[in-house]
């Protein structure tokens, strides 16, 4: 993939995403991305970062957070990357039609529902109904009270990540509930 391919992140290409996790691992202006005052920054920073050289912008990705970067802490990049790492990679593969979803190992599967499991209240924090995340083998997470008068997304780990994360219609999920329940549901806004 060049540095102008496109991405399921409306509005960048993967030279944006790639400046995106730079920033994310090894720069304070990272801050931005959560406190919303210090966002000028992060912005500014992150498209100095994409419009540089990408084959450097690509290198310094794949060396890993730098040393003084929090990531580096032991487990810390395991914890805190595992799931913006996947859910971005997919956002390059599945940027393309043509892409089918990867097939991962068990234990990958496994990571990414622990994972999952701690953020799912997070990312579902303003659901406008109850969501029950059903993944076979792995287990089912609640949010918002009891799934009956809510919806339940029913794929694996990976599928119900992407879901959750605003990538709708390019996960392999299915979603059950009632006509009020799906029509709110479908209309919620999901975000990354």
């Amino acid at each position: 993939m060049g540095p102008d391919a496109a991405t399921l992140c409306e509005g960048w290409a993967t030279r944006d995403l790639a400046a995106h996790l730079v920033l994310r691992e090894g720069s304070v202006a990272a801050a931005g991305i959560k406190a919303r005052p210090l966002s000028g920054w992060t912005l500014r920073t992150q498209q100095r970062l994409a419009h540089g050289d990408y084959g450097e912008l690509v290198s310094r990705f794949r060396d890993g957070p730098p040393p003084y970067s929090v990531m580096r802490l032991p487990g810390a990049e395991a914890a805190l990357s595992t799931f913006e790492h996947y859910v971005h990679h997919e956002d390059v593969r599945r940027a393309s039609a043509s892409v089918e979803p990867r097939t991962l190992s068990a234990q990958a599967q496994g990571v990414l529902w622990r994972q999952l499991v701690t953020r799912a209240r997070w990312y579902l924090r303003g659901a406008p109904v109850p969501v029950r995340l059903v993944s076979p083998d792995f287990g089912t997470i609640e949010v918002r009270g009891p799934s009956s008068s809510g919806v339940t997304v029913t794929g694996l780990p990976g599928e119900l990540v992407l879901h959750v994360t605003g990538r709708r219609e390019h996960a392999d999920v299915e979603v059950t509930g009632t006509d009020a329940a799906l029509e709110a549901w479908t209309a919620y806004p999901l975000h990354g």
